[in-house]
């Protein structure tokens, strides 16, 4: 990878989301709780998560990943509170398919644009979907 390359790739933005994840306070009583990792990268993510009936009420997530894997997180965790399973299930099928050429997640979600670099590096793909793929394993364990 050049030095070009990988400006583009990790812009100021992806850096200033990556250095920003929220939910790094762990909830005291969460009803589920996840860990994903992408085997190319070893980067890996746990979440826990509170509901109030189908809706996320509570999140939290302990992000060890490259800056693309922390920028994810940081996207996710801003707008994953008061999302179901069928959004976030939508997000991270959209997410799949922006980063194979397709268009930006929808609302709220629209901030993964700044991603969109990364679809020339599908090494890194698995990384950036670990909050999502997460976040979708411990709904799985609610029902």
């Amino acid at each position: 990878m050049s030095d070009a390359d990988l400006m583009k790739l990790y812009s100021q933005r992806i850096l200033a989301l990556a250095a920003d994840i929220p939910g790094a306070d762990p909830l005291p009583a969460p009803d589920a709780q996840a860990e994903a990792r992408a085997p190319l990268c070893g980067s890996t993510i746990k979440v826990a998560l509170t509901l109030d009936g189908d809706t996320i009420s509570g999140f939290s997530q302990q992000v060890r990943a490259c800056a693309l894997g922390q920028a994810s997180a940081s996207i996710f965790g801003r707008h994953v509170i008061g999302c179901t399973e069928a959004q976030v299930a939508q997000l991270r099928t959209e997410l799949e398919a922006m980063l194979k050429g397709g268009p930006v997640p929808s609302a709220p979600f629209a901030d993964y644009e700044v991603l969109i670099p990364a679809r020339d590096y599908p090494n890194r793909h698995a990384s950036i979907l670990l909050a999502p793929t997460a976040t979708l394993k411990a709904l799985a364990e609610v029902h």
